[in-house]
């Protein structure tokens, strides 16, 4: 089965990094994704919540801010749950996969910064 989700969009807020108990690193925010179609003469603007798991959380949170332009790759996942009334409700969010910037070009030192991240992030796969 297919489950690929493709969204370029603006950060709501700054990413905040958290850990496990286990220590593995994890953020969630939301991004703001303007629609094609206009309604009333304004475009739809959609908000997606977006999470991240390890190495892509710290990139996230190291890199990224509010209002900042981001690209994720991810599949969607769902979650399902009773709230203390007794309803049963589902949430439904991204796990981003994979993360791009989007806009106007980082600085010399952040790209540097940037390549030693990658580098870093491929010797933990290897290993």
């Amino acid at each position: 089965m297919l489950n690929k989700v493709a969204l370029q969009g603006r950060l709501t807020a700054m990413p905040e990094l958290r850990h496990t108990q286990s220590g593995k690193a994890v953020t969630d925010f939301n991004i703001a994704v303007e629609d094609n179609y206009k309604s009333g003469g304004e475009r739809i603007v959609n908000f997606f919540k977006i999470e991240a798991w390890g190495t892509s959380a710290e990139f996230i949170c190291k890199y990224f801010e509010k209002g900042q332009s981001i690209i994720i790759d991810g599949r969607l996942q769902t979650n399902t749950y009773t709230d203390k009334d007794g309803n049963n409700r589902k949430n439904v969010y991204i796990i981003a996969e994979g993360v791009n910037f989007c806009g106007a070009k980082s600085t010399e030192a952040q790209e540097k910064d940037i390549e030693a991240t990658l580098k870093n992030e491929e010797m933990e796969n290897i290993e």
